[in-house]
């Protein structure tokens, strides 16, 4: 009750947040038709109703993810969640009541997307397309021709914002089909609504008007055609125009996969499947029925036959070089008219099976997005919760930044996925679940390291991964202890080095580092290179011991011997099965063998570097300890 209590507290707050988040990136899409329309408050607020309820779905996923991760957070800055993990209590059990509560958030976001969704979307739908026709003189575009105003289309070079009015105008005008055809131009002009809004008022400003005078010209070819031509200062026209706001039919929408519940999909799918099955049985038959005509028309004993004598005889090439030119450009005209005509009709044909196969691939995207979208809610919780546990930062701070980093990660992948199910690049299910199949192992990897309270999170980790698989090492950094217990024995240290570097100058003679290494020794008859565990154990013996002396000087020197990775220059694996994986796939052996090779000339470059730091060493303690006592 505790983590419920915090969760719903924190949830009903983010969710909030999210909704609005995406209420204000879909009002900013629509913002030019809400912005000076002289809109009622009633049609704003079903405009932001219906609009919040379209994007219910979409916020309770993202909402989900934030408040987990803050409410663990806060819990694991608290203490609160080692406190529980103390008493005994796992981390699956602290996260059942809202493993509950977000199985009925996906439920209800099930019901949403298959109930109230729909609904709204058609409503919206049908409200954002009567804003768009609500007084159209504010909608007149820079540079293109706009012909939302029936009869007219105008064009506009610049426009004043603050003013209204409208510079470089340009429009042509057949309110009456072609009988009445005019052209204006006029250096600026305004467009007005009437206080009725049935009508716009477009007065125009020092410009020329020309008019057609012969109707039947309208539509002839010719030369010269009667016009009339007016020149005037100031004049006003009125264009009939409904610019009161009418909402439109919403069930004008209906036909769209994204405003049907689950049920009225499938029933549109089969209608779909259906209606691509008849246009493809027809295109069959009326294709078969074709070829049966032109193989055996009536008249002729076996025609089949006939073109394949005559093809087998004579070849097509020999028939056509045979003709004259007059029946060669005849024939290749006949042959050309065929094609085009084929051609044509193959792009109707492929125009209507298109355009059914687009509308059957999104309905069956708009049927798993209500799974998907559902689905989501419980995978953001996996990942949340335990992400939370982990980092063990509340708040509004780092909660934040790693929410919308996960989310915008979700929401690319998701929309790449949808898109190209869409347009029927992937398959259709794989295209809408891609979102899921990537973030769900995410989840259980994160519930999984949150239960056994792994470090998902430690860079020293990752840091000394990246090291090992980069070849490179740590450097030493002793400085002088503050506190010495036990001063070291130096004489006896001094002949340890002496035999450490004897042993180091040994292998360097016995081994041949520079000569390059047997490929089958590496990856199938690996052997454990005593002799340099060996070594590594005692140097690193010496330096713990000498790491105690009182003299600065000599600890820094210690710096100065590797730190050696003692079957690095043997194997690329601990693994033996791994060695010899990687020894039988030819290019990942050839890179391993080369990098072998190079830890060998490394391990090399380490002896020479150990000989001649002992004898520094070795000449330090004698200066400074022995010959100084002496």
């Amino acid at each position: 009750m505790f983590t419920l209590k915090a969760f719903l507290q924190l949830f009903a707050a983010t969710f909030f947040i999210c909704l609005f988040v995406f209420m204000m990136q879909y009002t900013w899409r629509y913002i030019d038709e809400l912005i000076g329309k002289g809109l009622s408050v009633e049609v704003l607020a079903k405009f932001f109703w219906y609009m919040a309820l379209n994007f219910v779905p979409a916020a309770l996923p993202p909402g989900v993810l934030l408040a987990s991760l803050i409410t663990f957070g806060n819990m694991g800055e608290k203490l609160e969640l080692l406190a529980m993990k103390a008493a005994g209590i796992p981390l699956l059990r602290i996260l059942q009541p809202l493993v509950l509560l977000t199985i009925v958030l996906s439920f209800a976001s099930f019901y949403f997307q298959n109930n109230i969704g729909p609904e709204a979307t058609k409503k919206l739908a049908a409200l954002v397309w009567s804003m768009k026709q609500k007084s159209p003189e504010l909608d007149i575009p820079e540079g293109v021709f706009y012909g939302e105003i029936p009869g007219y289309n105008i064009f506009v070079e610049r426009k004043d914002p603050r003013t209204g009015m409208l510079y470089g105008v340009m429009i042509y005008s057949n309110v009456n089909a072609q009988e009445d055809t005019q052209i204006v131009l006029a250096d600026s002009a305004r467009l007005q609504s009437t206080e009725d809004k049935m009508h716009l008022m477009l007065t125009l400003y020092n410009g020329e008007r020309f008019r057609n005078m012969d109707a039947r010209s309208a539509n002839m070819m010719k030369a010269e055609v009667p016009y009339m031509r007016e020149t005037f200062a100031h004049e006003v026209d009125l264009i009939a125009f409904d610019g009161n706001f009418n909402v439109m039919d919403a069930s004008l929408f209906a036909g769209n996969a994204a405003t049907k519940d689950l049920s009225s999909i499938r029933f549109g799918i089969d209608s779909l499947v259906h209606r691509i099955d008849s246009v493809g049985h027809a295109l069959y038959d009326m294709e078969h029925k074709g070829v049966m005509e032109r193989t055996l028309r009536p008249g002729r004993k076996d025609s089949a036959q006939t073109v394949a004598k005559v093809e087998t005889t004579q070849p097509f090439d020999s028939l056509y070089r045979g003709l004259n030119q007059e029946q060669m450009q005849a024939t290749f005209r006949t042959a050309t008219t065929k094609v085009r005509q084929l051609i044509a009709e193959y792009d109707f044909r492929s125009l209507i099976s298109d355009e059914d196969n687009r509308m059957l691939r999104l309905h069956y995207v708009e049927q798993h997005k209500k799974f998907t979208y559902s689905l989501a809610c419980l995978i953001f919780f996996f990942i949340g919760a335990p992400l939370g546990a982990i980092i063990r930062k509340g708040g509004l701070g780092m909660p934040v930044i790693i929410s919308v980093s996960i989310f915008i990660f979700y929401y690319i992948v998701n929309v790449s996925g949808e898109k190209m199910a869409k347009t029927g690049v992937w398959y259709i299910p794989f295209g809408v679940w891609l979102s899921s199949m990537v973030l769900a192992p995410i989840g259980a990897f994160l519930t999984y390291k949150s239960n056994n309270d792994s470090a998902v999170f430690n860079i020293d980790g990752y840091r000394m991964f990246f090291m090992r698989l980069l070849g490179l090492r740590e450097s030493r950094k002793l400085n002088r202890k503050e506190v010495i217990i036990r001063d070291p024995d130096y004489p006896r240290l001094t002949e340890e080095l002496r035999a450490l570097q004897a042993d180091c100058q040994q292998y360097v003679e016995q081994h041949h580092l520079v000569r390059i290494p047997r490929y089958k020794r590496i990856f199938f008859e690996y052997e454990e290179d005593t002799a340099v565990i060996g070594i590594n154990d005692r140097m690193e013996n010496l330096i713990e011991e000498l790491h105690n002396s009182s003299d600065a000087r000599l600890v820094l020197m210690l710096n100065e011997l590797p730190v050696l990775v003692p079957d690095a220059h043997t194997r690329p694996f601990r693994n033996a099965r791994w060695n010899m994986v990687a020894g039988i796939v030819f290019p990942v052996g050839v890179f391993f063998f080369f990098r072998i090779w190079r830890y060998r000339l490394r391990l090399l470059h380490d002896m020479t570097l150990i000989q001649q730091t002992a004898k520094n060493l070795i000449e330090r303690i004698e200066t400074k300890f022995l010959n100084a006592n002496e």
